[in-house]
């Protein structure tokens, strides 16, 4: 394993986002910083101004080039003053991490990742439940209110300490947000300190031959509730996403449809196809709208979701099915007091295994699909 270099306060994490991946690795100090890749070299730049006054750096590498390259390079000069004339830093530290691309089901057999959500600031019950699949796990899932609340910028390294015991800054990560990211003095920025397309928490993603879709439901009730005092506007953000969903059926052929995709996932923290009891039972018309747009185009293998904390499966016609879903939903994370259970899934040519494991790495509850 790469020693961790002075200034990072974890290994780099791999995420995938919409065309790339995004290398984010939190800083302790300012310092200016990039990524190369076998002859290129990406740069974490503000409109060619290279950033430095960040404790969250971030690199764009097209999924391609990484895939091929199978490593990377990460390169930071701490700043010593910045100047605006003749500015200094210190010597370049190097760092190398070898880089695992997600195979097909051509390459290998079969296709592992796991799935975190709900661990709320929690850090070795997770971890632990999700070494499950040892070396042998391809990609993590996480999925929403990873932290307890955005009340501090600090909180946000729980998702790169997950992702630092689990990948290793070896292996992709996908990231969604939960409703208890949206709280708290420095929720306005998270996007910031997360993989992002375009400062939308909504987007895309693909990882081999499995093609994921990102939804985010924001908050959990109407954004008149006294909870929030005045601090959200969710439903014109959901909205959005109904436009979003609308314009990726219109592209499916370089979505969903592209060469080589295989299976199709949601990946959303809150199971929107069922309607809670009230003051949860929000947005019924846009969910709706979104199951059936999912349902109807996209026709997803699976929605995983999280936020109810149960290890549980919705199924087609079920008696949690509210919205006429056309594909199973997983809710796969339960935070227990004394342990945590999340979703391991193995994917094979002959279908989809769920299995429910605890941080003792027993299996709770078996799904396949």
């Amino acid at each position: 394993m790469t020693a961790l270099p002075p200034l990072f306060k974890t290994t780099p994490a791999v995420f995938a986002a919409g065309r790339e991946y995004q290398i984010m690795v939190p800083f302790t100090a300012p310092a200016l910083f990039w990524v190369e890749v076998g002859d290129k070299t990406y740069y974490d730049h503000a409109c060619g101004i290279m950033r430095s006054n960040v404790d969250m750096h971030r690199v764009c590498v097209p999924y391609e080039v990484l895939d091929a390259a199978k490593s990377y390079t990460v390169v930071y000069r701490k700043i010593i003053d910045r100047k605006p004339y003749f500015p200094t830093s210190e010597d370049e530290v190097r760092a190398t991490y070898a880089f695992h691309p997600v195979p097909t089901l051509e390459e290998k057999d079969e296709i592992n990742f796991y799935h975190l959500s709900d661990t709320h600031g929690n850090i070795e019950r997770p971890i632990r439940a999700a070494e499950y699949f040892g070396d042998k796990l391809d990609f993590l899932l996480l999925n929403g209110d990873i932290i307890d609340h955005s009340g501090d910028t600090r909180n946000f390294e729980a998702i790169f300490r997950l992702a630092e015991a689990l990948t290793h800054g070896e292996k992709p990560v996908i990231c969604s947000r939960g409703n208890h990211d949206m709280r708290g003095f420095c929720a306005d920025v998270i996007k910031d300190y997360t993989p992002s397309c375009d400062g939308k928490t909504y987007y895309t993603a693909r990882l081999g031959s499995f093609w994921f879709i990102i939804l985010d439901c924001a908050e959990d009730k109407t954004d008149d509730h006294a909870e929030y005092g005045y601090t959200v506007s969710c439903h014109p953000f959901r909205l959005e996403q109904t436009a979003f969903l609308k314009k990726i059926i219109a592209d499916a052929k370089n979505e969903y449809e592209a060469d080589g995709v295989t299976h199709r996932f949601v990946l959303c923290h809150n199971p929107f196809t069922r309607v809670l009891e009230a003051p949860f039972d929000i947005e019924q018309d846009t969910f709706g709208e979104w199951t059936a747009l999912l349902g109807d185009s996209v026709k997803p293998d699976l929605f995983i979701a999280g936020h109810i904390h149960k290890a549980e499966v919705y199924e087609i016609g079920g008696p949690y099915d509210h919205h006429h879903q056309k594909f199973p939903v997983v809710v796969a994370a339960e935070p227990q007091r004394d342990c945590f259970i999340g979703g391991a899934f193995t994917v094979t040519k002959s279908g989809i295994r769920c299995a429910m494991t605890d941080d003792s790495h027993a299996v709770k509850d078996i799904f396949k699909f």
